[in-house]
Formats: C-alpha cells, structure tokens, sequence
C-alpha cells in the first residue's frame, strides 16, 4: 500500500512540474488517502498481534 502511496506522489510531483494541476491534485489525494489508510492497518495489525499473542502465552 506504501509502494502504491509513493508512486501516486512522484506522479503527483511530475504531473505539478508540468503543469497539469488537476492530474497533481488528485493524484496527491490518492497518495495521501493511501498513506494514511496503510498507517491504519500497520497499528489495527499491530494491535490484533499483541492481543493475539497475549492469548497464546
């Protein structure tokens, strides 16, 4: 999910040195909405792990 973030970012870099602001803006929304949504599952995976484990000792 971080690889996907990252490239929506280098497209969204390009797309603003080009000049497409439209293709820039969404394509940071994108990479940002990946991001954020690939923390989120990193801690709720985090979590389920130290429970999970917690139950098995």
């Amino acid at each position: 999910m971080f690889k996907w973030a990252l490239i929506f970012a280098v497209i969204a870099v390009v797309a603003a040195l080009l000049g497409f602001g439209g293709i820039a803006g969404a394509s940071a929304g994108i990479a940002k909405l990946l991001f954020f949504l690939g923390v989120a599952l990193v801690v709720v995976f985090l979590l389920l792990g130290a429970f999970a484990a917690k139950k098995v000792t």
